[in-house]
């Protein structure tokens, strides 16, 4: 008799809506018994007889863990009436009736059978993790059955049952035609919280890791289980707890990821031997999607590392983040799933609250390319299919972009053979397109190892970026150390399940010398042709890449004595700025001339020469921003050769040009007249000479001046006057000297220069020179008033203003005073307004 569950209670309730819906929502914590349960209790109605249930769990550790508990339910094999589908591994048989599998498994198989013909119910375990495959199997399941299982197909109806530890329940259910929400609330013994101080900045994480579980060994009772973000931090917390622990026998430490082999794995989930006690370091595989025996004892590091996608550069980079409040709650839960536990934590009270309440959805921060493969496969677009969060339109767009660089789709966004051929390999489409090229070439066992080594985790970490260095371990030529062992048996099984996809395509003869290492990097270059890289300085650590960016080696590296090398792994991590490579292999630039020539592009180049300061044609072989070739243009189309010469204007500005003050004179007086007009009458006759106007037009008043421009000093020749003058037709010239003059004439007799780069204008005269003015000078017909400055004998500023009646009135008494005492030679009347105006100390008697 099994032991009872808190979700037994709610099993009937939930066999009911599924009677009556074909859409149900079911939250229930951790440990509440769903995934062993669920499944067996729908198994026995009557609607499913005949036909299949297939469950979705996110992560291929758990759905092997999964299978074996509910076979274990029933007293079978895995195999029987419960079977699974993982990557790498399948046990299923003709009496196979539940099938556990991950969610990539079953967006390939929906693919093959949209109507999943003889299913009848689909589980989506654990969706709160919101994996992108996840998301898109469902997407593809509701629409599929719209299709090929509505109620007027003649099918038997297809039911989707969405479960999770702690989800928007409604939110979800919204998307699902308002399906029933059943919650349970699961059985949870206390949890003491015990809070601590984050890890600060430039900080290691381990000590305080290790030091919190030596404590929490000493303080309570039971198993411990810790989470860390990654691989790297289980590797170096294991060795320090082995050192620290060494004599207790009593004590088990235990690692659990998913790169870890099967035994590995079993240890960490398994109860502890009588008398004895384990540490399980786990990365977040552990928060909800396993059962871990026999823990009371959580301690928790508050970090999760996540790929994150950058549309902008085309990389996916590992971030380690803060997890969210749900996730604590569910790593703090898994301490109280028998009796009461304790939760260490390595943050505050205070910093808890500022957690994101939950983690965001895989779908809204990943590299979409295999989504974008699969919808175009499909026949949609996303605006097409349900989904809880659609897929970014920047990364969307980026994915259609690389499919297309990689063949996949037509220049129209059609699929092509090869990339039907790619959406059928289940990899990345950046692995199939080098599955697939590296058969065409002959060279199918090569390509093989090399996605095989790509899709899995570095089985070499630490040891230089040459990727040979890899396959040498793959193919035994190098023995593989103790700790990297499991990783060359993976890659060498999934080396194996391509060989078999390739099979099936018809064989081509290998080519000459297909044991030269340049085959290597030909294989990278039509995976990853955005990562081609050259070298900026001989023998130097930094290289450009063909899609603009740059990368270096962090550390002297064998790989830097070539100067081309194709990129498979980068990235920059906590504390770097830079991109680092990580792993890499050489490229022959030979072969671009014939194996990689569809990676070059052919284009006539018309520029200027920085360094030289001259223009300079000529055709370069590109990929991407690299430049592989270039030859000189002699002859020269006119028409680019004037588009290269504005260009080269708009980069540089318009002082490229030579300019004079009357010139911008020019350009102010017609602003200002423009100005008015606009403000008038919301239209002008004006040209707008702006800056930013005369660059958008150049092509009009500058390019048919352009012949014989050279070189950048030939610009200091052009007649810059007579170019701009075609932007005023006849009669605006002469009007702009009528509203707007140069100078304007004042009572001494002299023609005093508008200075038309403020606004208003300046009049800069001398103070005795408006004698007898009794009103401020006006321009553009009345409109506009100028500015005076008022000026010394020695033409200092004494006054600035526009009403000159008023300075008369009230200022000038003071102001004479003060000159008068300055300049006692000179004429200072009482009354300024009937005295002689004069350009000189007095006026003439």
């Amino acid at each position: 008799m099994p032991l009872p569950l808190p979700i037994d209670d709610l099993l009937p309730s939930l066999c009911q809506a599924l009677r009556e819906r074909h859409e149900v929502v079911l939250e229930a914590p951790p440990g509440a018994g769903k995934t062993t349960r669920v499944p067996l209790a729908v198994l026995v109605e009557p609607w499913l007889q005949g036909q299949t249930i297939i469950m979705l769990e996110p992560r291929r550790l758990a759905a092997r863990a999964a299978a074996e508990r509910l076979a274990s339910e029933l007293g079978e094999a895995v195999g029987e009436t419960v079977g699974y589908r993982i990557r790498l591994d399948s046990k299923v048989g003709p009496r196979t009736r539940i099938e556990v599998v991950t969610e990539g498994i079953l967006a390939r198989r929906l693919q093959d059978d949209p109507a999943l013909e003889g299913v009848g119910l689909v589980i989506f375990d654990e969706f709160h993790e919101r994996s992108l495959d996840a998301d898109l199997a469902l997407a593809l399941t509701l629409n599929g059955r719209s299709m090929f299982r509505g109620a007027d197909s003649g099918e038997p109806a297809l039911k989707v049952l969405l479960m999770s530890a702690t989800l928007e329940g409604e939110r979800l259910a919204s998307v699902l035609d308002d399906a029933p929400v059943l919650r349970s609330e699961g059985r949870m013994f206390p949890v003491d919280i015990r809070w601590g101080q984050a890890t600060q900045p430039g900080e290691w994480l381990e000590p305080k890791v290790v030091q919190t579980v030596l404590q929490a060994l000493t303080d309570e009772t039971g198993s411990v289980l810790v989470f860390l973000p990654g691989q790297a931090e289980i590797r170096r917390v294991y060795e320090q707890l082995e050192q620290a622990l060494a004599g207790q026998a009593d004590i088990r430490v235990c690692p659990l990821h998913g790169e870890l082999d099967l035994s590995a794995q079993r240890a960490a989930i398994e109860p502890a031997p009588n008398g004895q006690r384990k540490v399980v370091l786990a990365t977040n595989i552990a928060e909800t999607s396993l059962t871990i025996e026999g823990v009371r004892v959580v301690v928790d590091a508050g970090l999760a590392r996540v790929p994150v996608f950058d549309p902008g550069s085309g990389m996916t980079r590992l971030q380690t983040q803060r997890i969210s409040r749900a996730s604590a709650t569910q790593r703090a839960g898994r301490a109280g799933r028998l009796e009461p536990g304790a939760c260490y934590r390595l943050w505050s009270q205070a910093q808890h609250e500022q957690l994101a309440a939950y983690s965001a959805a895989e779908i809204v921060q990943a590299d979409l390319a295999g989504v974008a493969l699969q919808l175009v496969r499909w026949g949609v677009t996303p605006d097409e299919l349900v989904w809880l969060d659609p897929p970014p339109a920047a990364a969307y767009a980026q994915a259609l972009d690389l499919l297309q660089r990689l063949d996949a789709l037509d220049a129209s966004g059609v699929l092509t053979a090869q990339g039907q051929a790619m959406a059928e390999l289940p990899a990345h489409p950046r692995i199939a397109h080098l599955l697939l090229r590296g058969h065409a070439l002959g060279l199918a066992k090569l390509a093989c190892d090399v996605a095989a080594l790509l899709g899995e985790r570095d089985i070499l970490r630490g040891a230089g970026a040459d990727l040979h260095s890899r396959l040498a371990l793959l193919t035994g030529e190098m023995r593989a150390a103790r700790g990297a062992q499991g990783g060359v048996s993976r890659a060498r099984q999934l080396a194996r399940q391509f060989h078999g996809y390739l099979q099936r395509r018809a064989a081509v003869n290998p080519p000459a010398e297909p044991e030269h290492p340049r085959w290597l990097g030909a294989l990278l270059a039509f995976a990853y042709p955005d990562r081609i890289a050259r070298q900026r300085r001989e023998a130097g650590a930094e290289y450009r890449l063909a899609n603009g960016r740059a990368a270096l080696f962090s550390e002297p590296d064998a790989l830097m004595k070539h100067s081309w090398l194709v990129i498979a792994d980068l990235g920059s991590r906590q504390g770097q700025r830079e991109e680092r490579i990580y792993l890499a292999a050489e490229l022959d630039e030979q072969l671009f001339e014939r194996e990689l020539s569809e990676l070059v592009s052919q284009h006539d180049v018309l520029d200027w020469d920085e360094r030289e300061g001259l223009l300079r044609a000529e055709r370069q072989a590109r990929i991407g921003e690299l430049v592989v070739s270039r030859e000189p243009l002699t002859a020269l189309d006119p028409q680019a050769r004037t588009d290269a010469l504005i260009n080269l204007v708009r980069r540089k500005g318009l002082e490229l040009l030579p300019w004079t003050p009357e010139l911008r004179q020019w350009q102010a007086r017609i602003a200002l007249l423009r100005s008015l007009e606009l403000e008038a009458h919301g239209q002008s006759e004006w040209s707008d000479v702006s800056d930013a106007a005369l660059l958008e037009r150049m092509p009009e008043w500058l390019g048919p001046y352009l012949g014989k421009v050279n070189r950048l000093s030939h610009f200091a020749n052009l007649e810059l006057h007579n170019m701009l003058q075609t932007l005023l037709p006849w009669p605006l010239p002469q009007r702009l000297e009528e509203l707007a003059p140069k100078t304007l004439a004042v009572p001494s007799g002299s023609n005093i220069r508008i200075d038309y780069s403020e606004q208003p204008p300046v009049l800069a005269v001398r103070l005795q020179e408006l004698f007898g003015l009794s009103d401020t000078p006006r321009i553009a017909g009345g409109r506009q008033v100028v500015k005076l400055h008022l000026l010394s004998p020695a033409r200092r500023p004494v006054q600035v203003t526009q009403d000159l009646a008023n300075f008369w009135a009230s200022t000038y008494a003071e102001v004479k005073k003060d000159l008068k005492g300055r300049y006692p030679k000179h004429y200072w009347p009482d009354d300024p307004l009937v005295a002689e105006p004069t350009a000189r100390a007095k006026p003439r008697k």
